[in-house]
């Protein structure tokens, strides 16, 4: 790694509350990969390293805080159904029928994928870590990686729940949380749901995490009916996972849609993140998630794209607007979740639901995980530039230009995407053998 300045008309930093508009700025990057300085070129210090001059704009690389990439292969199946039996008679049996290698081909694919979206940190639970993990480090992106724990139809052949929990603690144990160059790997518990494990499997996994200081990565609350048994016994999930002890490490729970103001009251309690994931949502018609109530309650709340199998893609920037238009709809208020407050959610917030200050955002000692936005193109118009307006600039950014005009991206300062091409691997190679391991499983 080499160090370098990065020079455009405009940089975001979102860095803080409002967010910030550099013009004619900078953001240089150290021999290590990270930031050394953010701010405007006129006040940047002097340097040797060599300058890239881009047009258009910079901001931190996206973070998607909850994904199961790899079924990228599965995309368009069951598409009509609802949550519980798009599982079960078609997830499942599907994911029966999926090995290692064709995780693999599936995490490259979306990986892909996201990187043209300017997405340069997904959070996935999953199974066959290990493939998911090689395929990132291919891909020079980066994974906050939660192996998956589960006990459900066609998982025994994975191990038991027991098994998986333990297997994740030996894997930290070994190589510790973050690893690889530039950190890009960190280790957490995937624990599925509750309606998948029993509260015991829940509550030792939670303590396992809280014993290393690793994220608990868990589903809760998505759709009516799914959690009906744990309901009966403790009230809701939220009330479960309290009662049971397995709140107060890092935990992040992915939906939280069916809650009630007691839920969201546990939930602030105990400093839990939330991966919101209004496109999955919406297909599977599990419900509006109450952003507004859980943000005003203090809630740290991340975007996510779920499953390209549920979604059907890995767009965080559709899911910015979604996001958006649910709360504003929800509430019947416009200014229920500004353009602004959801390109937070897609940068630092993310970055803060899952305890990070080192991504997500432009400041002196973060990863320089950089995204280049085209703000010239046909899509987008001149609207960004020439106006001194900040406001108008930003939300043209979310609303109008998008995945679309992402055109480069860093991640720890090296540049993985260049004019929207992939530097490390090759898409035509990639795309093909996602199309074999996807045809093999849906056949």
């Amino acid at each position: 790694m080499s160090a370098r300045r990065l020079h455009a008309p405009v940089v975001l930093p979102c860095d803080g509350g409002a967010v910030t508009v550099l013009r004619d700025a900078v953001v240089d990057v150290d021999d290590a990969g990270r930031i050394a300085f953010v701010g405007p070129v006129a006040d940047a210090p002097a340097t040797d390293a060599p300058t890239t001059r881009l047009s258009g704009l910079l901001m931190p690389g996206l973070v998607n805080t909850h994904a199961h990439t790899p079924l990228a292969l599965l995309r368009g199946m069951g598409g009509d159904l609802p949550l519980m039996r798009w599982l079960t008679e078609v997830v499942w049996p599907a994911e029966s029928r999926l090995e290692g290698a064709d995780v693999r081909a599936g995490m490259l694919a979306g990986g892909v994928e996201m990187l043209r979206a300017g997405v340069t940190t997904s959070t996935e639970m999953y199974f066959w870590a290990d493939q998911v993990v090689d395929a990132v480090l291919e891909l020079g992106t980066r994974v906050v990686m939660t192996p998956g724990i589960i006990s459900a139809p066609g998982m025994e052949r994975l191990g038991t729940w027991e098994q998986m929990r333990d297997g994740i603690s030996a894997w930290i144990d070994a190589d510790g949380l973050r690893f690889g160059p530039g950190d890009r790997v960190e280790l957490g518990y995937g624990a599925h749901s509750a309606y998948t494990l029993t509260a015991e499997a829940v509550a030792t996994t939670a303590a396992a995490a809280r014993e290393r200081d690793a994220l608990l990565h868990i589903h809760v609350a998505e759709a009516v009916g799914e959690d009906d048994e744990v309901r009966a016994v403790f009230g809701s999930v939220p009330a479960m996972l309290e009662t049971t002890g397995s709140l107060g490490g890092r935990v992040l729970a992915a939906h939280a849609i069916q809650l009630s103001d007691q839920d969201v009251e546990i939930l602030a309690r105990h400093d839990v993140a939330v991966a919101h994931c209004p496109g999955s949502n919406a297909k599977l018609a599990a419900g509006v998630a109450r952003v507004a109530e859980m943000l005003a309650a203090g809630l740290r709340m991340g975007l996510g794209t779920d499953s390209p199998a549920s979604n059907d893609d890995l767009d965080l920037w559709e899911e910015q607007r979604l996001a958006s238009l649910f709360a504003r709809q929800r509430g019947a208020d416009a200014t229920a979740l500004t353009a602004a407050d959801a390109l937070a959610l897609a940068t630092r917030g993310g970055a803060e639901a899952l305890g990070r200050d080192d991504i997500g955002r432009l400041r002196p000692g973060a990863w320089a995980d950089v995204v280049h936005v085209e703000l010239d193109g046909p899509d987008v118009g001149a609207a960004f530039i020439d106006p001194d307006d900040d406001a108008q600039l930003v939300s043209n950014l979310v609303w109008s230009a998008g995945a679309k005009a992402v055109r480069d991206v860093w991640v720890a300062g090296e540049q993985v995407l260049a004019e929207r091409a992939p530097t490390r691997v090759d898409p035509a190679e990639v795309v093909a053998a996602a199309r074999t391991s996807g045809r093999r499983i849906k056949g």
